[in-house]
């Protein structure tokens, strides 16, 4: 079952991974990676900060259970476009909480690679 965000700080950091569902492989399962998540007083920034892929981006409110991601994909240490900068870079998912200690970013129709993306993370 889903637990809902308003009770839960997401902020600190995290060990975070990718699953590749379709396309280029029935299915990819990367090891963990770290990621952060901050507040800058406008709600929760996400950062991978590790591995080759990455992301950065903002967290919206869409009710009790769900959130909406907007981000941006990089390789590597290149700077991140803003989001809005293109369907190569531009990044939109849903993020869920399963427990106090879990939640995942899903992420449909990704523009490379597969046909749905989770990103997991644990404390």
């Amino acid at each position: 079952p889903l637990v809902a965000f308003s009770d839960k700080d997401l902020t600190g950091n995290w060990k975070c991974r990718t699953i590749k569902a379709g396309g280029l492989s029935p299915l990819v399962i990367y090891g963990w990676f770290k990621c952060k998540v901050t507040e800058d007083g406008s709600g929760w920034r996400l950062q991978k900060i590790s591995g080759s892929q990455r992301t950065t981006g903002r967290f919206f409110d869409d009710g009790e259970k769900r959130a909406i991601y907007l981000g941006s994909f990089s390789v590597n240490d290149d700077k991140a476009k803003p989001y809005g900068s293109g369907a190569e870079s531009d990044q939109v998912g849903y993020a869920f909480r399963n427990s106090a200690t879990e939640w995942r970013i899903e992420f449909p129709a990704p523009y490379y690679e597969s046909k749905l993306d989770i990103m997991e993370f644990k404390r």
